[in-house]
């Protein structure tokens, strides 16, 4: 059955208006394997709990004998009360699509004695696996995948894991990483992750894991200097309980930003952190780099547009999970836009390098990618069918085109519920009516 139609809405005026989005993905998910490995109960509170990889983490955590209870629901976003215990096997764990969970929580399975059977959905099964399995193989721990280095595979765990000195190539992924850093404590003699490959990407993700884990008193040490030739290092030792307020999802709030910036209106990103674990300074330099004016408040981030949309020569190694949403406002922009150091985003939920030059010169547009990056000439488009290839940033990035063209019906809108299941809602009600009229069921 064909994913159903979603009718974008254009802007026929500059939008304005105030929006909340969910809780940071990529904290959360990693907020709640530090508090399934912790010394005591804690408390997380702002969890987007309708969001999917969310979902997905909380049923792998439950899986392995982690207890998590809802605390309570308010609209800044769930609360649950997180008890762990000894981390136990068999179980099997459903990665649907989410990285964070592929890829986070095989460490902490070989802390089991006995088998962890991970698999997801179909494109889970492409993207790459390696830094992670072959890194825990050189730490002793036996993975039956059948030689393919990919999902499915099952961590037959030993009960503990002795840890140490480990060369793994990050290039492909900075999770890999994180990996290895989360459960590293835990590990008998910690770990010492040695990065021996190519640059490395995102940087800022790597070290919200190293703050996160020092603000659980773990010892961590990091030398990156050199993106060829890094060094993590973690003591082994407790990771001591805390109770955590998950920050709302910049990423997220970046699409809502750009409606600002592509119709010269103005958004004001509600409850914006102060003082941030995510790359808060890297997310507005970026706004403004591509035209946008923005202002700090007391309620959050106001963004405005300046009625002009600059085209942008930038190297996005560091924050590669903002390309679709800045590909988008590039398309729209009044110049030519080169797009470079991401090649490893092909390894996400989609090729999103192929399937954003893909679409957008499905529309008449002019994108030219190659292995690293993209040369966005913005050209007029038209409107015709965006595909998402099931990925959520595909979704939201053909939003911001469609506020430009007029005629854009987005395939399978509802996959944005991987990270921010209210999106179609919020875009309707902050664009206008004429978002409420769906091409096809999907609204």
């Amino acid at each position: 059955m064909p994913a159903a139609l979603w009718h974008a809405p254009t802007a026929d005026s500059p939008v304005h208006g105030a929006v909340s989005v969910p809780g940071s993905k990529s904290l959360a998910n990693r907020a709640l394997v530090l508090a399934a490995l912790s010394e005591g109960g804690s408390t997380i509170t702002g969890l987007p709990l309708a969001a999917r990889d969310i979902t997905l983490m909380v049923g792998a955590l439950r899986a392995l004998g982690c207890g998590i209870a809802a605390a309570d629901e308010s609209p800044a976003g769930a609360a649950v009360r997180v008890q762990p215990g000894p981390v136990t096997a068999p179980a099997q764990i459903d990665c649907g699509l989410a990285g964070t969970v592929m890829r986070f929580v095989p460490p902490m399975a070989a802390l089991a004695e006995g088998p962890v059977c991970f698999d997801g959905d179909p494109r889970a099964r492409e993207r790459p696996m390696s830094g992670v399995i072959d890194a825990l193989r050189s730490l002793g721990v036996r993975i039956d995948d059948g030689g393919r280095a990919a999902l499915p595979f099952t961590v037959l765990g030993g009960g503990r894991v002795a840890g140490g000195p480990v060369s793994i190539d990050a290039s492909g992924s900075s999770q890999f990483v994180t990996a290895l850093l989360l459960s590293g404590a835990r590990f008998s003699n910690g770990v010492e992750i040695h990065h021996r490959g190519g640059p490395f990407p995102s940087l800022p993700h790597i070290e919200m894991t190293c703050r996160m884990l020092r603000e659980h008193g773990v010892v961590v040490d990091t030398d990156t200097a050199e993106r060829g030739n890094a060094c993590w290092s973690v003591q082994p030792g407790r990771i001591t309980a805390l109770d955590r307020a998950v920050e709302p999802d910049l990423s997220n709030a970046l699409p809502l930003a750009a409606a600002a910036l592509v119709t010269g209106g103005s958004v004001l990103i509600r409850d914006w952190p102060a003082e941030s674990l995510q790359p808060a300074e890297g997310v507005v330099d970026l706004l403004h780099s591509l035209g946008a004016r923005t202002e700090p408040t007391a309620a959050g981030m106001l963004v405005r547009g300046t009625g002009r949309v600059r085209g942008i020569s930038a190297d996005l190694r560091d924050l590669g999970e903002l390309v679709p949403t800045v590909a988008a406002v590039c398309a729209l922009a009044d110049s030519p836009s080169r797009l470079v150091g991401i090649g490893h985003i092909s390894g996400h939920e989609t090729d999103r390098i192929a399937a954003l030059a893909a679409q957008i010169n499905s529309l008449g547009g002019d994108v030219t990618a190659d292995e690293d990056g993209l040369l966005i000439r913005p050209r007029p488009m038209h409107g015709g069918t965006w595909a998402t290839y099931r990925d959520h940033r595909m979704a939201t990035a053909g939003a911001i085109v469609g506020l430009m063209v007029p005629g854009l019906d987005i395939e399978d809108i509802a996959t944005t519920a991987k990270t921010f299941a209210q999106f179609p809602t919020v875009w309707r009600n902050l664009v206008g009516p004429t978002a409420a009229t769906p091409a096809g069921t999907g609204g």
